[in-house]
C-alpha cells in the first residue's frame, strides 16, 4: 500500500532518535534488573479505563522506554465531565476534557501517544546532545 501523504520531517526524526537510542543503550551488569517504562493508572471512571486500555496497548509496544514512568490522572467534575492528563517523569505532557457523553477514546489515546513519543524522543535527544540531564 502506498502512502498518500509524505511523512513529515519531525516524525522521521523522532523515529530515528527512538531507534538510535535503543542501539546505543549502556551495557548492563548480569545482576541488574531492567524495567521498561512504567504505566501508573490513576483513573476512576469508565472513560478513564477505556482511555488507559488503548494507551497502555501502545505504551507496551513502544521500544526504548526504560527509565520513563507515565502516570495517567483523572478528575471528575459532576456537572461538567472529566479532566484527564498524562505526566511523563512528573512533567505534564497531555491534557484533555471529556464531556458526559461517550466519545471516541481510541482517537484521544492515539493523539496522547503521539505527544508522549515526541516528549520521550525530545528528552532522549537532549541527553544525547548533552543539553539535558539523564534522570533515569
Amino acid at each position: 500500500m502506498l502512502l498518500t501523504k509524505p511523512l513529515s520531517f519531525k516524525y522521521l526524526l523522532i523515529a530515528l532518535v527512538a531507534v538510535f537510542s535503543t542501539l546505543v543503550a549502556p551495557a548492563k551488569s548480569a545482576n541488574e534488573i531492567e524495567l521498561d517504562g512504567i504505566l501508573i493508572d490513576r483513573t476512576i471512571t469508565r472513560f478513564g479505563q477505556d482511555f488507559i486500555y488503548y494507551y497502555g496497548g501502545y505504551w507496551r509496544d513502544l521500544p526504548g522506554t526504560t527509565g520513563f514512568s507515565v502516570t495517567i490522572y483523572e478528575t471528575v467534575y459532576p456537572q461538567a465531565g472529566t479532566k484527564l492528563w498524562i505526566d511523563v517523569n512528573q512533567t505534564t505532557v497531555y491534557q484533555t476534557y471529556f464531556g458526559r457523553r461517550q466519545i471516541e477514546m481510541k482517537e484521544r489515546a492515539d493523539q496522547a501517544m503521539r505527544i508522549t513519543i515526541e516528549h520521550v524522543a525530545r528528552v532522549k535527544s537532549e541527553v544525547m546532545l548533552g543539553k539535558g540531564e539523564e534522570r533515569w
